[in-house]
């Protein structure tokens, strides 16, 4: 038994649900603003730091789960039946292999994100959690929150942030077999901070996260040093959190992003998810700051941009950025 299966034995201990009719969840994405960036071990996506993000509410995943009327997996995305070798189709079914009942039951999977796929935009962390949900509405097994980010982040390890809204802690965990590795959300509420999306690019990125973590673990000499900034990053954002103490939170944020861009571009072979416009972004929020609006941004592993601010400072963010799509994390 895979390592994988045996903690979806442990923790459904117990919980033979019975299937319903069908279940259907919603997970927002979330965007960290102290990173994940490198796992100690991969089937399990146990991370190698912590790591602490904020929801985006309306931005997420949809998803609509049945047992199929036919011998086969029915997967669809966005309205479109995908083909049973397509990527997402591939990393969907692998995942519902590990909730079989039996061999010959089969998943129709309706999933629908407002976010842009494989874009940097957290699109498989949503994805995953609202499918873990949804497995859980399907069978009737009333798992805990943590349970849920547990099996979720078998998915994706961003996942494990997706099941709450607000800021969420990812803990990494020393277990080898991950039960201590999972989420919870911090109590704190900060109703007004806000998060701008802006879309530069829609298309899939070229490299994976899942196979740019490995490389980078692998061959950034740079990366032994990444931990002890992560520690230092994740005390110094919750001790921002704590304050609302904004201006630090955004340094923080942006700090810790620029640093695992400048660990993927000592990476060997480099990657570089920045585009041109993405370097222009992130001027003008220099340029802005410099003038006095109080604005950060924060980047995941993709060309696109996430900005920091507070509601007091919408109208100057929009001069910036006219068609930011803004979140209030907390409204």
């Amino acid at each position: 038994m895979t390592p994988a299966r045996q903690v979806v034995r442990r923790i459904l201990a117990g919980r033979a649900g019975q299937a319903q009719t069908g279940a259907a969840a919603y997970a927002p994405a979330n965007i960290a603003l102290v990173k994940y960036w490198g796992k100690r071990n991969e089937e399990l996506n146990l991370p190698v730091t912590g790591s602490l993000s904020i929801s985006l509410g309306p931005l997420g995943s949809h998803v609509e789960l049945a047992r199929a009327p036919e011998p086969a997996d029915a997967i669809w995305l966005n309205g479109r039946r995908l083909a049973a070798d397509s990527s997402f189709a591939q990393r969907a079914g692998a995942y519902l292999d590990l909730f079989r009942p039996e061999a010959d039951f089969h998943f129709e999977l309706k999933a629908r994100n407002t976010v842009p796929t494989a874009a940097g935009f957290a699109s498989s962390a949503s994805g995953f959690a609202s499918l873990a949900k949804a497995l859980d509405g399907l069978f009737g097994w009333n798992l805990s929150l943590r349970e849920l980010s547990i099996l979720a982040r078998l998915g994706s390890g961003s996942a494990t942030r997706s099941l709450a809204d607000g800021f969420v802690e990812w803990h990494a965990g020393t277990a080898a077999d991950g039960m201590d590795s999972f989420a919870e959300r911090l109590e704190t509420d900060w109703p007004a901070l806000r998060v701008g999306a802006v879309v530069l690019c829609a298309e899939e990125k070229p490299v994976g996260s899942r196979a740019g973590m490995k490389r980078s673990v692998e061959t950034c000499e740079f990366y032994r040093a990444w931990p002890g900034r992560v520690a230092q990053d994740l005390a110094d954002l919750k001790a921002a959190i704590a304050r609302k103490d904004f201006p630090m939170l955004g340094t923080v944020a942006e700090g810790n992003a620029l640093a695992m861009h400048a660990l993927m571009a000592a990476t060997r072979p480099p990657i570089v998810y920045a585009l041109p416009e993405t370097v222009a972004a992130m001027r003008t929020v220099w340029a802005a700051r410099e003038n006095g609006l109080p604005l950060w941004f924060t980047m995941d592993a993709g060309p696109n941009v996430k900005l920091l601010f507070e509601a007091k400072d919408e109208t100057g963010v929009r001069e910036f950025f006219p068609g930011v799509e803004v979140v209030a994390p907390f409204g």
